[in-house]
């Protein structure tokens, strides 16, 4: 933690609104893109940030110093991500890319896609979002710590304080969600070359 980071912590505390809100610059983008990892989904993750940066704002006077800013507002975002994840098993959410299922079949929703057309997307982006898809079938446990460590490159000290579980717990379940994504691309892999031989 820098200087200037320490006084605006210390000035967030006293109440100093301006000071929070140069403080947290910094980490918008970042709570943002992690809890659309988690989530999958842009409106809901926007909106988990937004609830996540109140909460830093109301709990900042307890923030202790023992850890890094940084890993203390990725604990609060990661569980008040892992918290609506929670919520959603006990009731159903549909979003607008679901397939409606009839009597007599399935269809797609017909709604305008503004998004690039598949030509322009470039193959980076393609692999991303084919890892992304796999991420988000893991289980909850196994998708925290792999986005933690692999995409938002935290070392097992820091996820260990953010998920609150020992070290070793937390390289166990990196390892086999490390497996589990292996297997879930190989297929998708093997289900894509079967197409195309065809």
């Amino acid at each position: 933690m820098d200087g200037n980071e320490k006084e605006l912590i210390n000035k967030s505390k006293n109440g100093n609104i301006e000071a929070f809100e140069e403080l947290i610059e910094a980490y918008q983008k970042k709570v943002f893109n992690l809890a659309f990892r988690i989530i999958g989904n842009f409106d809901d993750a926007n909106e988990l940030a937004q609830e996540a940066l109140i909460r830093i704002y109301k709990s900042i006077r307890s923030f202790k110093e023992e850890s890094s800013f940084s890993t203390w507002v990725y604990k609060i975002t990661t569980n008040i991500c892992l918290d609506e994840i929670r919520k959603r098993k006990n009731k159903k959410v549909v979003y607008i890319d679901d397939e409606i299922k009839l009597t007599d079949g399935e269809v797609i929703r017909q709604i305008e896609d503004d998004k690039p057309t598949p030509e322009e997307k470039a193959e980076s982006n393609e692999i991303k979002k084919t890892v992304f898809e796999a991420i988000g079938k893991l289980p909850e446990d196994h998708k925290v710590v792999i986005i933690l460590r692999d995409i938002q490159g935290f070392s097992y000290e820091e996820i260990a304080r953010i998920t609150k579980c020992p070290e070793g717990t937390i390289k166990s379940r990196l390892n086999r969600a490390r497996l589990t994504l292996r297997e879930i691309l190989k297929k998708k892999k093997e289900l894509f070359s079967e197409y195309y031989v065809k």
